[in-house]
């Protein structure tokens, strides 16, 4: 290079990024006793006009982690087949015999992004062990997401239902699965005569929240509802906190004393003094893993003020598992409570109200 040649320009090399991965798949799961409606609202949701692209996928055993004979075509020599059925409106439905794990990796690697997945129980109804699944297993966190749990009732026969847990020792799948559920659809309203039964259909939204206070509840003929009020619900993400403060607000002086301790039932505890959270936590695992004082939690939602923080926490629980995550910082002038909403079994009110407050500061 001559002394007087300039040097070449430096070109410069726009760095590439890695492409952020997309957001994970909504997954609703929806369970109901036998003959409420649960078909009848998956059919629905793949035959109305939406727009989206839903995969459905059938669990035959909902007390078992796995997609387990549900719409299989075993093929020649009983070799499993894979089938995907496109239908008109979008919706794909999984007729894959494999585990809920790997159903729902194929789903979410599909070329056609998907906007929802359904998840039909058509067993045993008790959807926790689906649940611990789908919220916080570390293997699917990235790719799907727990929505929402929805229980279709039958509003003709949900009172006889929930009374026959009065003359039995242990609990009809309908208690449980009001307990565990974000949405009650409460379907065939249009069968409920109250000229000789007295139940009316506003009794049965009674019975409904005297077991699960902060399920909403849809009211349905032939499992009609609008999409907008079960799909996207966001029932388990820290941060879509507004509707759980509404809940929490709503059932802030609940007390349900004077129902029998052994019965389902919700009750809200409050502390207004800062909380330990890593108090909190043991105390939970306590409660959820050792069963210490004899309750039996099913659920638990709640808001926690952290001492030390300005951020309002956001606490869920479903059976053993459970999440504290920070969700917001708190507004000027907005007051700081711990408010715990628990729904279960043998609950005690002043048991849970002294271990909270056993939580808190001693600063």
């Amino acid at each position: 290079m001559e002394d007087d040649e300039e040097p070449p320009l430096a070109v410069e090399i726009a760095a590439v990024s890695e492409a952020a991965p997309p957001p994970p798949v909504g997954v609703t799961v929806i369970t109901g006793y036998l003959g409420a409606g649960k078909s009848t609202l998956v059919n629905y949701i793949l035959e109305v006009k939406h727009g989206k692209r839903i995969a459905v996928i059938l669990n035959e055993f909902g007390e078992e982690i796995g997609v387990e004979r549900a719409m299989i075509n075993e093929g020649d020599e009983g070799a499993l087949v894979e089938e995907w059925v496109e239908l008109a409106n979008g919706c794909v439905c999984c007729t894959v015999k494999h585990s809920l794990v790997q159903a729902l990796e194929q789903l979410v690697q599909r070329k056609e992004r998907l906007d929802h997945i359904l998840l039909e129980t058509t067993g045993l109804a008790n959807p926790a062990p689906l649940a611990s699944v789908l919220w916080l297993d570390e293997q699917l966190e990235a790719a799907v997401k727990l929505d929402s749990i929805i229980t279709v009732v039958d509003a003709k026969n949900l009172h006889y239902q929930l009374r026959s847990f009065q003359e039995s020792s242990s609990f009809p799948e309908a208690y449980l699965q009001i307990a565990f559920a974000d949405v009650v659809v409460l379907n065939k309203i249009d069968l409920v005569s109250p000229d000789n039964s007295g139940v009316t259909v506003e009794k049965l939204e009674n019975e409904i929240h005297d077991i699960n206070s902060i399920a909403n509840i849809i009211r349905s003929v032939r499992c009609k509802v609008d999409l907008a009020k079960i799909l996207n619900f966001q029932g388990y993400d820290a941060a879509h906190v507004a509707h759980l403060e509404a809940l929490l607000e709503e059932n802030k002086s609940l007390s349900t004393t004077g129902l029998h301790d052994r019965g389902v039932r919700t009750l809200c505890i409050l502390e207004e003094r800062q909380v330990d959270v890593q108090k909190i936590r043991l105390w939970l695992e306590e409660l959820l893993w050792d069963k210490k004082y004899g309750m039996d939690v099913y659920r638990c939602k709640g808001v926690l003020s952290e001492l030390h923080s300005d951020q309002l926490h956001t606490l869920q629980a479903v059976r053993e598992i459970y999440e504290i995550a920070p969700a917001r910082k708190w507004r000027e002038g907005e007051k700081k409570l711990n408010k715990i909403v628990f729904i279960g079994q043998s609950l005690n009110e002043d048991i849970l109200s002294k271990c909270l407050k056993a939580c808190t500061s001693t600063i």
